[in-house]
C-alpha cells in the first residue's frame, strides 16, 4: 500500500493524545488536535509538551515547523478538517466505584458526532469497558443518521518514557471494525508506520478490540504482582529473591520483563484499568473469572506498607528519622504521579514521625501540587545530606549511578532500603551500607569498624 497523508484529528490532548497526534504529523499526515482546556492548547501551540516524555518536545517543534500540526479548542472546526478522528480522552476511575468514568467519552461523542462529515471514522483509542463502542456508536447512528459514519476501536499501548518509540515502532497494531471500510482506512492511516517496518496487524471485532487493552494491563498487573508475592516469602524463608527471578527469566514461557521484585506498580493505567475490568466483569456476571485480580491489587498495595515497615525496621523508630526519599514518579523517564507508589511510601513516613525530604528529577512540580505537606529537596544531595536512611522509590539513573562512598560522606548512617531493587547491592555492602530491599532476609548492620575500614579501602 503506498503511503498517502490522510486528514486526521485527535481528540484530548493529555499523555495519549498529545503523543498520538505528535507522531501521526511526523509521519506525514495533516493532524488538528484539540481539547476543551484551552492551557494545554495554548502550551503545545507555544512548543512545550505538558508533560515529561523524552523526545516528544524536539519531535512537536519539528512538526509544528512543517505547518501539518495545529491545535484548537472547536470540535466543529475538528469535523469539519478530518475524515478520521481519534478519540483519545480520558477514562479515570469513577469518584464513587472502580467503574471507569466515561463523562469524558460520552461529551466528546456527544459534540461530535452531529457535525461529522459523511463517512467519516471515529476511532476510539481511550481504555474503556468493554461494550463501549456499540454504545458510542448508537450515539454516533443517533445524532447523524444517513451519513455512513462508522466507529471503530484501535487500543493504545504505550509505556511512558518509550511513548514516541512506541508510536512510531509498535510491538502490533490492533484494529476493531465492523466493516472492510473501516480497516481499508486504518491500514492508509498506519502506512507510514507499516510501510517501513513489520508490524503485526490483528484485524478483529471491536469488542475484542476493547478487551486487548485491559487483558494486557491486567497480564501484566498480575505478572507484577506474582514476583512481589514470591518476594514475601523470600523474605520469611531466607530465600534469595533476585536469583529467583533471574532463574524464571531464562524460561522462555515466562521471560524476563515486568518480572522485577519491589515496589510495585502505579500510575494513571495499570491501577485503575485492573479495578475497572473487575467491575466490569462484574457487571457481565462474569466477575469471579477475574477475581483474582483483587489479591493482585492487595499484593501491589502491600508492597507499600512493607517499605514502610522496611524503613522503620533499619532506623528502630520513625519519630524524628531523616529520611531520604529519593523518587516521586511512579516510574523514571516521567513525571507522572498518579497513584505514585513512592509518594504514598514518602506521606506514610512523614505520617509516622519521620523528617522526610523527597527529590525527583522530574516530577517536584506535579508532587509539591498533590502532596504540599511534604517537604521537597532541590538536588539528590540536598535530600541525602545528613539522612539517617536512603530510600530509592523511583529507578531514575542518576540514583542508580550514586556512589555510595561518596554518598557515605553525606549521611548521619548508613542505611538504604532499595525499593525498586536498582542499586548494585553487594557495592552498597562493600562501602559499608546496611543494604535492605523488598524480598531480601532481615538485613544485618554492618559492624562500625568494618564501615570505617571498607570506607578506607574504597576512598584510597
Amino acid at each position: 500500500m503506498t503511503s498517502e497523508a490522510c486528514r486526521l484529528s485527535v481528540i484530548g490532548t493529555g499523555y495519549l493524545g498529545a503523543t498520538h497526534a505528535i507522531c501521526m504529523a511526523a509521519v506525514g499526515h495533516q493532524v488538528i488536535a484539540v481539547d476543551v482546556d484551552a492551557a494545554k492548547i495554548d502550551a503545545l501551540r507555544a512548543g512545550r509538551v505538558p508533560f515529561f516524555e523524552p523526545g516528544l518536545a524536539d519531535l512537536l517543534a519539528e512538526v509544528v515547523a512543517t505547518g501539518r500540526l495545529t491545535f484548537g479548542t472547536d470540535l466543529a472546526e475538528a469535523a469539519r478538517e478530518a475524515d478520521v478522528h481519534f478519540l483519545c480522552v480520558g477514562t479515570p476511575q469513577s469518584s464513587t466505584s472502580n467503574a471507569a468514568d466515561l463523562t469524558f467519552v460520552h461529551a466528546a461523542i456527544a459534540e461530535l458526532a452531529p457535525q461529522l462529515r459523511p463517512g467519516a471514522l471515529v476511532v476510539g483509542k481511550s481504555t474503556v469497558p468493554l461494550g463501549t463502542a456499540a454504545e458510542l456508536e448508537s450515539m454516533i447512528t443517533a445524532a447523524a443518521p444517513g451519513t455512513a459514519t462508522e466507529l471503530a476501536w484501535n487500543p493504545e499501548f504505550l509505556r511512558e518514557g518509550f511513548a514516541v518509540a512506541d508510536t512510531l515502532r509498535p510491538d502490533r497494531l490492533v484494529f476493531g471494525v465492523a466493516s472492510p471500510r473501516a480497516e481499508t482506512i486504518l491500514r492508509a492511516v498506519y502506512a507510514p508506520i507499516t510501510d517501513v517496518a513489520e508490524v503485526p496487524v490483528v484485524v478483529t471485532d471491536r469488542a475484542t478490540a476493547e478487551l486487548v487493552k485491559v487483558a494486557a494491563n491486567s497480564f501484566l498487573a498480575t505478572k507484577i504482582s506474582f514476583i512481589n508475592a514470591m518476594a514475601e516469602i523470600c523474605e520469611q524463608s531466607g530465600a534469595d529473591v533476585m536469583k529467583l527471578t533471574q532463574a524464571l527469566s531464562h524460561d522462555s514461557r515466562i521471560g524476563g520483563r515486568f518480572l522485577r521484585p519491589g515496589l510495585g506498580f502505579g500510575g494513571g493505567c495499570l491501577p485503575k484499568d485492573i479495578r475497572a475490568f473487575r467491575h466490569r466483569a462484574t457487571e457481565l456476571g462474569c466477575g469471579e473469572s477475574v477475581e483474582f485480580l483483587h489479591q493482585v491489587d492487595e499484593i501491589n498495595q502491600r508492597c507499600r506498607t512493607r517499605t514502610v515497615e522496611l524503613v522503620r525496621s533499619l532506623v528502630g523508630t520513625l519519630d524524628g528519622a531523616r529520611v531520604a526519599a529519593l523518587g516521586a514518579a511512579f516510574k523514571p523517564d516521567s513525571d507522572d504521579i498518579r497513584d505514585a507508589p513512592a509518594l504514598a511510601v514518602a506521606s506514610a513516613l512523614a505520617a509516622g514521625g519521620a523528617r522526610v525530604r523527597v527529590y525527583d528529577p522530574a516530577a517536584m512540580d506535579n508532587a509539591r501540587r498533590s502532596y504540599p505537606d511534604l517537604r521537597y529537596a532541590r538536588s539528590a544531595v540536598e535530600a541525602i545530606h545528613g539522612a539517617d536512611v536512603l530510600v530509592v522509590l523511583t529507578e531514575w539513573q542518576q540514583f542508580v549511578q550514586l556512589d555510595p562512598a561518596a554518598v557515605a560522606r553525606m549521611v548521619r548512617r548508613c542505611n538504604v532500603v532499595d525499593a525498586r531493587h536498582a542499586l548494585d547491592a553487594d557495592r552498597w555492602r562493600a562501602a559499608g551500607w546496611t543494604y535492605a530491599g523488598l524480598g531480601t532476609a532481615a538485613p544485618v548492620t554492618t559492624a562500625p569498624a568494618q564501615r570505617e575500614r571498607a570506607l578506607a579501602d574504597l576512598v584510597s
